[in-house]
């Protein structure tokens, strides 16, 4: 199945000198969720910027749909949804002229089922007849991303869409942007939230000083990256490890109080060794737990890695 998005050697060089994207290579499948995550500065916005016609490319090729940003505005552009970070919305219209208005925006004719649709998915029905500046900013957040599907894109984009609102509605934007998924509609999604792109994405991008560094399904990224952690609690104090543990790389931690075990998938199959060498050597623990790093964890890492890199 061909990608709905299709980014192929695209460039941005601004005027000052600032190369804010180079050779940005990226295909996103149809009806996936896909998680863009990268510091302040690393090119996020100029990305998604490009590819919804607000910026212009220096150098390279954006599809959507099959339709070229540049060559195809018109129809490229009908199949975008933007939902942005702020809340850019006329305070003294009503919900359903705010949402109707975008649709036209679009050259889309009147189409009041479509609307109703919309603002009953996203649960502003009850809402509709009532002015944006009475609305709580959740409310104006769902209006944001009303007017982004009124005209029915394909792609929709959402820059930051849980920012400043509390942990509960968080949740009900997560289960959002997963009914969009079902119906249809393919999500890129930004953010500086690392647990709202390991709970919701199925693949993530980590852009960085304006390059893609890495494009993964986010199961095979925490499997490749992800360090485990087994941690034996001792009865007794160690004051270093025994010889006879040399071949696990063990360290110990807590005071002599804890043997730490770092491995990946494959060492995972020494530790009912490891558990029988201790036991041989005549360590005696009196618990163990075992952990795995966070997305958080391989994105600061992946990061950090190439601070020196140049773009």
């Amino acid at each position: 199945m061909p990608s709905v998005l299709s980014v192929s050697g695209l460039s941005k060089k601004y005027k000052s000198g600032l190369e804010a994207l180079t050779g940005i290579n990226l295909e996103i499948e149809r009806g996936e969720i896909f998680a863009l995550l990268g510091p302040n500065g690393a090119g996020k916005t100029t990305l998604i910027s490009i590819i919804c016609g607000i910026v212009t490319p220096s150098g390279g090729k954006v599809t959507v749909d099959g339709h070229d940003i540049i060559a195809d505005y018109r129809a490229a552009r009908t199949k975008i949804g933007l939902v942005p970070q702020e809340l850019t919305t006329s305070a003294f219209e009503t919900v359903w002229a705010t949402v109707s208005f975008s649709r036209g925006l679009f050259g889309k004719s009147a189409n009041p089922a479509v609307i109703e649709k919309v603002l009953k998915d996203l649960s502003l029905w009850d809402k509709r007849n009532s002015k944006i500046r009475t609305l709580s900013g959740g409310m104006k957040r769902r209006v944001l991303i009303a007017k982004a599907l009124a005209h029915e894109p394909t792609v929709l984009f959402l820059d930051e869409p849980t920012a400043g609102v509390d942990v509960e509605l968080r949740r009900d934007m997560w289960n959002l942007v997963r009914q969009l998924r079902a119906s249809g509609v393919t999500i890129i999604l930004t953010t500086h939230y690392i647990d709202e792109a390991e709970e919701m994405a199925d693949r993530i991008g980590v852009i960085n000083k304006g390059q893609i560094i890495l494009v993964d399904d986010k199961t095979s990224l925490m499997r490749k990256l992800g360090r485990k952690q087994l941690a034996l609690q001792l009865h007794d104090k160690l004051a270093a490890v025994p010889a006879a543990l040399g071949t696990f790389k063990l360290e110990l931690a807590a005071s002599g109080l804890e043997l730490t075990y770092t491995y990946d998938n494959q060492e995972e199959a020494r530790i009912p060794e490891l558990l029988k060498a201790v036991a041989e050597a005549g360590i005696v623990f009196k618990d163990l737990h075992t952990s795995q790093s966070s997305l958080e964890d391989i994105f600061v890492n992946l990061v950090s890695d190439r601070k020196g890199a140049t773009p």
